[in-house]
């Protein structure tokens, strides 16, 4: 007899299960991407005891008739899909048919549906995916989903659960997520005890993260718009020799990009605060968080992660969905060019506004201070089931009681963002295209409960390829453009433009600067002021082949450890292109000849040391952009002006004057802040005059 058999519907659908529902949120996550997919407008969620003993969700989307509620608990059972080509432009958020019977297998459910055009609704009863119960029923237009006992079956499962305050949270961030995708419709979620999010419909993106998040993260938000002609976007083609095999010419259509990125005063301690969706999606992709890594390179401190909210529109044909169980990644067909578009728009986006950071809000939201108003947890899912902390957080502005996120209102704040344009490459130096091999190596933080963190704001990299403009339009994803631009005219920001305005007072124990201007009271690090100064010197000096270097005396003998000497062999030539001219002198022994103007001595041989001390981590995803940019880094903070120096008035009006003709004069590169800025309206309310 063989051993080879046919597993029965049961264990095929408790095997697919263990690909689908992982937890609580799992199953959430696919009835209500069916909810969506069925043009329902109001969903509400309930659960209780984490989703372990209740998950409910009701909609009023288009329903079911009696045989399509049958049939669609069959395996492989989808009104989405008809033939294999179907697969190629998927432009729902289910498809596959799995999930209604891998879901029936491993609870207690009950379906009520009913179609407009019907009298009468169909109740189905099912327990373990055997069939109790189908009636008639009298119900309302749409669909209603009842989980009883989830795992009830299946108790190895069960046990691999969290806390039910754990599985909560995801699935807060999973409801989240997509009322902040989907501004136009109403959700709603429930516990046995509180409502921990009301979300009712308003008009467009900008409205749902000021009603979500509320004015005091808005605030730190940044609109971002692109739009691109995939047929005119200039896509370099491949070799003939290779175009024969895998080339496919781009096909018609738009790639568009809308959302919002924190300015680099807000920032968090993981990538828990990225929120990317494709195609209205939710994704979790390493191609579009390394792009974001990129973009905010030398505009945060390494440590630290923006808040994003990303919104991606393609023709369906440029994405594969089908690629992961969960359906949380995607594989782009052009994944190079998507890469840089994210990357260059988000740059050019922050280049734009360069804000400034007000000195109150650094005191009271220092590097390692929390703001009270921001105690929010949306971890994104999917992810590790790591323990999160309880849903313990408040909400300052809607006045519910501790352990809610309450999210209501209709939201006033209207935001605009500058619009994209195709045109030719721009000419910046400081890009390099994306590179496959970054991307094997990146991999993404685990997934844990924070709260937002602000700090000092920093600068971002110069622009790539993609050509931008100043114009502005309203924002909004689903309605964008339905808006005048006096509607949705931005409110006043607060950006660096005023530093060439600045007149110098003095110093501050020889490490500060003082200066004024209309706009108030102004503090300067000197040490990082020189540093951007110099950093964006040595860029262009490099780039140009302008380096000016010095030759010593005698050469200068530095002992190096074997894994130094090796880096050196590795970025010799390199650190030629930045003024430095050493060869080895011995097995472990570098001996330098000339260096760049301004360094000698012990500071000379701390900087090489600086930059052959490579983690093993960072020697992994360094790429010769990030190489380039990490040497000039390191060059510029050895040759700056210190602390406790004390300068000349010349000197200081000169450090003024350079800061304000930088590109970034917004933090070094590094990522500590170099102005921090007292209003004069911070100042007048302080002495108490308004």
């Amino acid at each position: 007899m063989g051993r080879i058999h046919i597993l029965s519907d049961l264990v095929a659908n408790q095997i697919a299960a263990g690909e689908v529902v992982e937890r609580p949120a799992s199953v959430v996550k696919e009835l209500l991407e069916n909810s969506l997919d069925a043009h329902a407008t109001r969903i509400r969620i309930e659960v209780e005891a984490g989703g372990r003993k209740l998950i409910r969700i009701t909609d009023n989307g288009h329903g079911m008739v009696r045989d399509d509620a049958l049939l669609a608990f069959e395996r492989h059972a989808t009104s989405k899909l008809r033939t294999a080509d179907d697969l190629l432009s998927i432009a729902t958020l289910g498809f596959r048919g799995e999930a209604l019977p891998s879901i029936a297998s491993v609870s207690r459910l009950q379906l009520e549906t009913r179609v407009a055009e019907e009298p009468s609704g169909t109740l189905i009863e099912i327990a373990g995916g055997n069939i109790l119960r189908v009636e008639d029923a009298g119900l309302p237009i749409g669909t209603t989903i009842t989980l009883r006992d989830l795992f009830f079956n299946t108790p190895a499962r069960r046990k691999f659960l969290k806390t039910e305050q754990t599985e909560l949270s995801h699935i807060a961030a999973l409801v989240t997520h997509y009322a902040l995708v989907h501004p136009t419709k109403h959700f709603e979620l429930h516990s046995s005890t509180q409502a921990l999010l009301v979300a009712p419909a308003v008009a467009n993106a900008a409205e749902r993260l000021f009603q979500i998040f509320g004015k005091d993260t808005s605030n730190y938000m940044l609109p971002t718009t692109a739009e691109l002609d995939f047929a005119r976007a200039g896509l370099p083609e491949p070799p003939p020799w290779k175009r024969d095999l895998d080339y496919t010419p781009p096909d018609p259509g738009y790639l568009r990009l809308t959302g919002f990125v924190s300015k680099p005063e807000l920032q968090k301690l993981n990538r828990n605060s990225i929120y990317v969706f494709v195609n209205q999606r939710l994704i979790r992709d390493k191609l579009i968080l390394h792009a974001l890594s990129e973009a905010y390179r030398n505009i945060l401190p390494p440590t630290s992660y923006p808040v994003v909210l990303l919104y991606l529109e393609m023709p369906p044909q440029e994405v594969d969905v089908n690629v992961h169980p969960a359906k949380t990644e995607v594989r782009f067909r052009q994944p190079s060019f998507v890469h840089d578009f994210v990357r260059d728009t988000i740059r050019t986006t922050l280049i734009q506004a360069r804000p400034a950071a007000s000195f109150a809000t650094a005191l009271e939201n220092g590097p390692h201070g929390i703001s009270s108003s921001l105690l929010i947890d949306v971890s994104p899912l999917p992810g590790p089931p790591d323990e999160v902390s309880p849903l313990n957080h408040s909400s300052t502005d809607s006045g519910h009681s501790e352990g809610s996120l309450y999210f209501s209102g209709t939201g006033t704040n209207q935001l605009a963002e500058p619009l994209f344009h195709p045109g030719q490459p721009t000419t910046f130096p400081h890009s390099e295209p994306y590179n496959p091999a970054d991307i094997a190596a990146f991999s993404s933080e685990p997934v844990k409960s924070s709260t937002f963190q602000l700090a000092a704001p920093i600068v971002p990299p110069s622009p790539g390829r993609f050509a931008f403009s100043g114009h502005s339009i309203p924002v909004g994803y689903e309605s964008i453009g339905s808006e005048s631009a006096d509607e949705a005219a931005p409110q006043q920001a607060d950006t660096l433009t005023a530093l060439s305005t600045l007149k110098p007072l003095g110093q501050l124990r020889d490490s500060f600067i003082l200066a004024t201007n209309e706009e108030g009271l102004w503090i300067i690090d000197q040490h990082v002021a020189h540093e951007r100064i110099l950093f964006e010197k040595v860029l262009r000096e490099r780039d140009t082949e302008q380096i000016q270097r010095q030759r010593l005396l005698m050469p200068l003998l530095i002992d190096l450890l074997p894994a130094q000497m090796i880096t050196f062999s590795e970025i010799a030539d390199e650190l030629d292109r930045n003024g430095f001219e050493a060869e080895p002198f011995g097995p472990r022994t570098l001996a330098v000849k000339a260096a760049p103007v301004g360094l000698e001595g012990r500071e000379l041989e701390h900087l090489l040391e600086e930059i052959l001390d490579i983690p093993d981590r960072n020697r992994q995803t360094e790429n010769s952009e990030a190489r380039r940019r990490r040497i000039a880094a390191s060059i510029a903070c050895h040759a700056a002006i210190k602390i406790n120096q004390p300068l000349e008035p010349s000197k200081i009006e000169w450090l003024l004057d350079a800061l304000s003709k930088t590109e970034h004069p917004t933090a070094c590169p590094h990522g500590r802040p170099i102005a921090l800025r007292y209003s004069h309206k911070d100042i007048a309310k302080a002495f108490q005059r308004i």
